[in-house]
């Protein structure tokens, strides 16, 4: 692990509490009430890692996203509220660990549906950056909601603009949320 030196330092305050500069918030998508894991290293070292319940998953989320793209022979991914943990149907150009798009973002957020079944001339950013190989133009989003709050998104997604997505993908799309949402009640 190769650690970068920000130059910043910062005080403990009387309860033990030290703010995260508000820049590298920003940078690391550290939002408030996020979770945020403790590592203590053998040299006294304490490394601050964000936590994604979703990422727990990350195999039920492959198996369900393999489970999505074979039924529906369509592209199929599963994020959290930062970016995309298991992906399945895009060959060698892949979602996984790239940071989700501010559409994306937005809809965990707000824990609302995207039900773009039928192409029509909008188009979905699935990613952060531009890449015009992650842009569709028929999506299923379906939010991961586990007591109340948002945690990631189960997308069935096609990148052709003349192939709509059929019912049985919307409810398949909501089963799977709804799965892995009680996985993280148990």
């Amino acid at each position: 692990m190769v650690l970068k030196a920000t130059g910043i330092v910062r005080r403990i305050d009387e309860l033990g509490r030290v703010v995260i500069p508000k820049e590298i918030r920003r940078t690391l998508r550290i939002r408030e009430g996020d979770p945020l894991e403790i590592y203590t290293e053998r040299d006294g070292g304490i490394i601050l890692k964000k936590y994604s319940p979703i990422g727990e998953l990350s195999q039920n989320a492959l198996e369900l996203a393999q489970s999505l793209h074979r039924t529906f022979s369509l592209p199929a991914a599963i994020c959290d509220k930062d970016s995309y943990v298991a992906c399945a149907g895009l060959g060698k150009r892949s979602l996984f660990g790239k940071a989700i798009s501010a559409e994306v973002d937005r809809a965990v957020t707000s824990r609302s549906r995207i039900l773009a079944t039928e192409p029509s001339d909008t188009r979905y950013a699935l990613l952060e950056e531009d890449d015009p190989a992650f842009i569709c133009s028929s999506l299923i989003l379906m939010p991961i909601v586990s007591q109340g709050d948002a945690l990631g998104a189960v997308l069935l997604f096609s990148q052709k603009p003349d192939v709509p997505i059929d019912s049985a993908a919307v409810k398949a799309c909501e089963t799977a949320a709804i799965f892995l949402g009680s996985q993280m009640e148990a």
